[in-house]
């Protein structure tokens, strides 16, 4: 057949509004998620969780629930396959062992899998479930976070755990203006719109996978790993994804799948509850955190001190590394900083969206508006006179920071010219207003990533790459991205992702995802237009081409890069009743070269939202009997509703990065960065009163004291 010829497309498509190429069919309901994807001879499993924090199993009564009807196994420690979790996978952590079930009696928290029931339909493994009878031997439990607890001990995560320059103490002492507060952050849950689902099917040796997750290659890696396979004979497909935020790694019911299927020689699928999900699906782990800052009169910073507490799990170490944003957006003469841990009995927290800056840029930019409040500077003056011209811990280089740009048109913008810098004093009505801003920042790295492109005898072109659209719209930005690499129409292209047959790439996280594959799917362009001759005839299995970025993404490490942005809110406070209406907010950011302003802007404004809903509704609560959640479920666990949530604008500011082939960063997740604190100080411009704890719930504005 006649080979497809590469000319220029009329526009650019990068930088131009692309409405989501799958779009239609995600409406329409031709999207199958991984709950709905049919299979022959599919049998259901639904996990049983511990209801005791912490014990030991005695005994499980299987022989009545075997009886049930369509029941087909009942899996639990006394007869699953063994698995290995001595290893280091690829995201250079160990397995949280939550996810190798049922290999030992002991329960180290409320909600952890004691078994599995297997039965020809979904409606009758829930049954059987709940019918189970497992008697424990209940032990002492202990739940309770606080900041004088004598096991906390610090931790490196994906940093290093402490940070330290300068004569800290000395620097204090020296400082005209010192301030010394305690931040405190909530437990924090993931629920992406779509429940974690897999199901698993072995045929003659080989695993399939249908899941929903941030990465195909990672859940390979991991499960080749813990079922002793060879990788080659694991492929994970996970073609839609209904969100995800850090939580659709490999998880409990994933193994659950592999392992039941196994043993029953048929695919069985597991999905969680909204309930279980509270459980099995990690959360972003409260934290206290304290905020130490020496100044000058002008405001110019001696010394930065910013300690955090986190808890982890008895049975795995992660850390909220909420210190780390100190590390980046501000120098001093003595700079500290310092991520702790403590294990508690509580199920094990994971990466959410933005883990460490979200709950790390609350502490630190509310400090630094108290410090404002302080020197009697605008909080916003402070921040610019406390930029620093290379990385503050690092010493690198920044390869861009347009922070102060960000500040400049968001004050213009939002009209921060005509505050008046004094709490209290602008009413509405019965509502007291007040406006406050913050600075966020979030690491802007790439990954090494493969991905390939098809010359098609049919004049398009096929993009193959293992990325993972958890709704943030990957495929139109790498639909778009194809079409000027190769320089043809957008409707010449098909992007297929969400598949470990199609080779490793970079996880959905750390907003890393579409700069990465972006990156590969350029290289591969490059190639294949070298290769594509004019006239050429194309076969028809067509021409393909591969591209690794493994060499390439190793030349960032040489400088600091991030993603930048401003962050304004405008607060209503009622003082009768203790109610904060956020009025409007507005987000400036500096986050490279944007893809698709339609889905980019969606980005940011629902970071902002969580920033909304962090500030004044989210904190799970735990029983310090029970050792469990209050209320795990979407009615007691508050988020931010259509009434919450204000006009909201979002934008950017020209912000290329000259090293990366398309000048792209990463805006997933920089949103929600400061988007709280800036909530949290409006409500203080508004009352007087600081709150130093989330959430500003109606009874804390309540019983928080007069206004100064």
């Amino acid at each position: 057949m006649s080979a497809p010829t590469v000319t220029a497309a009329a526009t650019r498509a990068v930088g131009r509004e692309h409405v989501r190429v799958e779009g239609r069919d995600k409406v329409t309901g031709a999207a199958r998620y991984a709950g709905e994807v049919p299979f022959a001879d599919l049998a259901h499993g639904w996990l049983v969780l511990s209801t005791v924090a912490r014990g030991r199993i005695e005994e499980i009564v299987t022989d009545p629930v075997l009886e049930m009807p369509g029941v087909l196994a009942v899996l639990h420690h006394g007869n699953a396959p063994r698995l290995e979790t001595d290893f280091v996978g690829l995201m250079g952590t160990r397995p949280d062992p939550t996810c190798a079930v049922f290999q030992h009696d002991r329960v180290p928290h409320a909600g952890w899998p004691v078994a599995l029931v297997v039965a020809e339909t979904s409606e009758q493994a829930r049954e059987a479930a709940e019918t189970l009878v497992v008697h424990y031997e209940q032990q002492h439990h202990d739940v309770e976070f606080t900041a004088a607890d004598p096991a906390a001990y610090p931790v490196d995560g994906h940093m290093p755990a402490i940070t330290d320059k300068g004569d800290l103490e000395a620097e204090l002492a020296a400082s005209a203006v010192v301030l010394d507060a305690e931040y405190t952050t909530p437990e924090e849950h993931h629920h992406p719109m779509e429940p974690h689902a897999a199901t698993a099917r072995w045929d003659d040796g080989r695993l399939e996978v249908t899941d929903s997750n941030q990465g195909a290659t990672w859940v390979v890696s991991e499960l080749a790993n813990i079922f002793r396979l060879d990788p080659a004979s694991v492929r994970v497909r996970s073609e839609h994804v209904g969100g995800g935020f850090g939580s659709k790694g490999v998880r409990a019911h994933q193994v659950a799948a592999v392992m039941a299927a196994s043993v029953l020689g048929r695919p069985v699928r597991v999905a969680l509850t909204r309930r279980q999900m509270f459980t099995l699906a990690g959360h972003r782990s409260p934290t206290i955190q304290r905020v130490r800052l020496g100044a000058d009169a002008d405001g110019r910073l001696r010394a930065l001190d910013h300690r955090s507490l986190s808890r982890t799990s008895t049975v795995y170490e992660f850390v909220e590394p909420s210190a780390g944003v100190a590390r980046v957006m501000y120098d001093a003469d003595a700079h500290h900083t310092e991520n702790k841990v403590v294990r508690l009995d509580v199920p094990s927290p994971t990466w959410m969206r933005a883990p460490g800056e979200a709950p790390g840029s609350f502490a630190l930019e509310a400090a630094l508006d108290e410090l404002a409040e302080k020197c009697g500077i605008d909080p916003i003056e402070l921040r610019l006179r406390n930029e620093p011209d290379k990385g503050p811990v690092s010493g690198l280089p920044f390869a861009s920071r347009n922070l102060r740009a960000c500040f400049e048109e968001g004050a213009r913008r939002f009209g921060w010219d005509r505050r008046d810098p004094r709490p209290g004093v602008r009413r509405d009505g019965r509502w007291l207003l007040g406006t406050g801003t913050a600075g966020a920042s979030f690491g802007a790295g790439a990954a090494p990533s493969t991905a390939s492109i098809t010359a098609e005898a049919d004049g398009h072109f096929t993009v193959r790459i293992a990325a993972a659209d958890i709704g943030t719209g990957a495929r139109t930005a790498l639909t778009l991205v194809a079409a000027d690499a190769l320089d043809v129409p957008t409707e010449r292209v098909r992007v297929r992702v969400g598949d470990s047959a199609f080779g490793p790439a970079m996880i959905a996280g750390g907003s890393m995802g579409t700069r990465s594959w972006s990156w590969a799917v350029t290289a591969a362009a490059g190639e294949l237009r070298e290769r594509l001759v004019p006239g050429m005839q194309i076969p028809e299995q067509g021409i393909t081409v591969r591209s690794d970025t493994t060499e390439a993404v190793a030349a960032l490490v040489r400088k600091e890069r991030h993603s930048f942005g401003a962050q304004f809110a405008e607060v209503a406070v009622d003082p009768a009743t203790g109610e904060v209406r956020v009025r409007r907010m507005l987000g400036i950011f500096a986050a490279g070269r944007i893809v698709n302003p339609l889905t980019a802007r969606g980005q940011f404004t629902g970071g902002m939202i969580w920033g909304i809903s962090m500030a004044l509704h989210e904190e799970a609560a735990r029983d310090g009997h029970f050792g469990g959640l209050v209320g795990a479920d979407l009615a007691g666990y508050h988020v931010a509703t259509h009434a919450d949530v204000p006009h909201i604008e979002a934008d950017w500011v020209d912000d290329p990065d000259p090293e990366d082939p398309v000048g792209i960063k990463g805006i997933g997740e920089i949103g929600v960065v400061g988007a709280a604190a800036a909530v949290a100080n409006a409500v203080w411009h508004a009352t007087g009163v600081r709150h130093r704890g989330l959430p500003i719930r109606p009874d804390r504005v309540l019983t928080a004291g007069p206004r100064a």
